[in-house]
């Protein structure tokens, strides 16, 4: 398992963003040479957790639990045979393109040392939004994307350090619980009563997710499936 790029972008001016200013980050492309990587700081004020990487919707994108995002190349590959053009790395408006690693299947919670320093977790999957349907200009894309269900993730930065294409990727901790990326994507977008067993994820799922979790327990009644 290893990074196959490192991938960062600049503020671009924009007609498909909802951003105040009419730029997007979402641009990015492979560099050359390390990267330093650490915690950003709160959503909202903090951005990427990249250098040199800029994430300018910060209402929505950025912040320490939104660190850095990975994208499977083996996902990429998959949907280059199903839009029929080729997805270089970084086409998803991610930082971190990895090989043999199964992004979408890890555990919330699940912990990756990233070369000799780094050290991430993951915390949820992307949400498709407007901006990306745009950056890919596919009709529908927010929807397909949707029911794919492979939404790639986020991570926190446990460790910071330096990193660059090549680096090794090992799983340190796996959690003990069931709650995949994959399946929190399903839970928040198209099966929310998927919600309750998010649960089982606790403080290491995004607090937006975890919250939402919480209230839908409250609302309806209902405990998660042991």
């Amino acid at each position: 398992m290893k990074l196959l790029s490192v991938n960062l972008g600049q503020p671009k001016a924009v007609p498909y963003t909802d951003q105040p200013e009419g730029v997007t980050g979402i641009d990015k492309r492979p560099v050359d040479g390390p990267v330093r990587v650490a915690a950003p700081g709160p959503k909202g004020f903090g951005a990427s957790g990249l250098e040199g990487d800029a994430v300018c919707e910060t209402r929505h994108h950025g912040g320490d639990d939104q660190a850095v995002y990975a994208v499977a190349r083996e996902d990429l590959d998959e949907w280059e045979r199903t839009l029929g053009r080729p997805l270089a790395n970084g086409s998803f408006g991610e930082n971190l393109t990895t090989e043999g690693v199964d992004v979408s299947g890890a555990l919330i919670g699940e912990r990756w040392a990233v070369g000799p320093e780094v050290v991430l977790e993951i915390t949820s999957g992307r949400i498709p939004c407007r901006t990306f349907q745009g950056h890919l200009g596919e009709k529908g894309w927010v929807k397909r994307f949707t029911e794919r269900g492979a939404p790639g993730a986020y991570l926190r930065v446990i460790r910071p350090g330096e990193i660059r294409a090549g680096d090794a990727v090992r799983i340190l901790h796996r959690p003990d619980h069931e709650v995949t990326v994959a399946l929190q994507f399903r839970a928040v977008t198209t099966e929310r009563t998927l919600l309750p067993r998010l649960l089982a994820a606790g403080e290491a799922l995004h607090p937006e997710e975890l919250a939402a979790a919480r209230t839908y327990v409250e609302k309806y009644g209902v405990r998660p499936v042991p």
